[in-house]
């Protein structure tokens, strides 16, 4: 393989997060597991497939969209250090896209509203209210929401829509908090970009407390799932739960505890224990509706896949070199104030 076309395919690699992919199959192949009856393999493949090429079209055009905030908070990125074009990423994007709506067509086309409204939510979330406050969060928790309604109608069967619902409130609680967290360590870049996001309005202890009583809310809505899931998946299911949420008490603790000194390096690793916590959350809901052992064949070798590739990858993504992955001083609280005081939102310039 030649240099230029080892660069290209990285920086496309790149651009996927491989540690982020399991996880939108996952929590499509969960609501298709709150259908009644046994799904097709046809039916299966695009509750995973649909989603993760969604959430592939989605990095490509948030990436197109945030391409100016990143040339001067991360140099090191694909587009703005040169390695990935606009115009390959919006192409990409869209491309993904594309057959994102042709494996849905073929497998469950009145399901097609769900994939349209999921890419308008990604183009509005990465264009829009990314730099605006909890709105932002919260939009990008509902794309997850919709992936649980869409698995349950690509299934082949009558979801179990009690269940579906359920399931679907407790994941848009759950990646509003994630995503939230993930503006921790990005404070001083957004705030330099014109991005108000919350921890730019009102300072990162707020943020990470909003943060904390989401995923709460997440997990009191899921385990409401209890008494309308399959007896035999019941036990699993408690357990995956519990599972869960020790290991977001896990992130969350270091995240109330400092917030006023939390670190960009700090932020990020309970952001990483979130990026694994929630396919662990994904997993208890399909074994709620499938028994533990699919759940588990399917969990255990994507938990440990995220878990490497987060530990390779994931630093040289969000830090440029230089930064050496160091804990860098964290942005004073007095600046949110500041930001709040203006009553107005800077457009970043695109």
């Amino acid at each position: 393989m030649s240099g230029a076309l080892a660069t290209g395919c990285g920086a496309h690699l790149q651009t996927w997060r491989p540690y982020t992919l399991s996880y939108p199959g996952l929590v499509g192949l969960a609501g298709a597991a709150l259908a009644d009856g046994p799904p097709s393999a046809a039916h299966l493949w695009a509750a995973w497939a649909a989603p993760t090429l969604s959430w592939i079209a989605g990095h490509y055009l948030g990436d197109y969209f945030d391409r100016d905030l990143d040339a001067t908070a991360k140099p090191q990125r694909p587009i703005p250090s040169g390695r990935l074009s606009p115009r390959a990423a919006v192409a990409s994007g869209l491309l993904c896209a594309l057959a994102a709506a042709v494996v849905t067509a073929l497998a469950a086309w009145p399901a097609l509203l769900l994939v349209a409204g999921g890419m308008a939510g990604i183009v509005a979330y990465s264009k829009v209210f990314k730099g605006r406050g909890l709105s932002g969060n919260a939009v990008r928790g509902a794309l997850t929401a919709l992936t649980v309604v869409f698995g349950a109608m690509t299934a082949g069967a009558e979801p179990r829509w009690p269940a579906v619902l359920l399931a679907a409130l407790a994941f848009w609680a759950h990646d509003t908090a994630s995503n939230l967290v993930g503006t921790l360590r990005d404070v001083e870049g957004d705030r330099s970009g014109g991005y108000h996001t919350l921890p730019v309005l009102r300072g990162v202890r707020y943020a990470a407390r909003t943060a904390a009583l989401l995923y709460a809310a997440a997990i009191v809505t899921a385990a409401a799932c209890v008494p309308l899931t399959a007896p035999a998946g019941r036990t699993a299911f408690a357990a995956l739960l519990l599972a869960a949420a020790a290991c977001g008490i896990t992130a969350f603790t270091p995240l109330l505890r400092a917030a006023a000194a939390l670190t960009p390096v700090r932020a990020l690793r309970a952001h990483e224990v979130l990026v694994a916590e929630r396919l662990v959350l994904a997993g208890a809901v399909l074994s709620a509706g499938w028994g533990p052992t699919p759940a588990l064949t399917l969990l255990l070798p994507l938990l440990t896949l995220s878990i490497l590739t987060q530990a390779r990858l994931r630093a040289r993504h969000e830090f440029p070199p230089d930064a050496g992955g160091t804990e860098r001083p964290p942005a004073p609280e007095s600046a949110p104030r500041r930001a709040k005081s203006s009553g107005r939102y800077r457009a970043p310039t695109r």
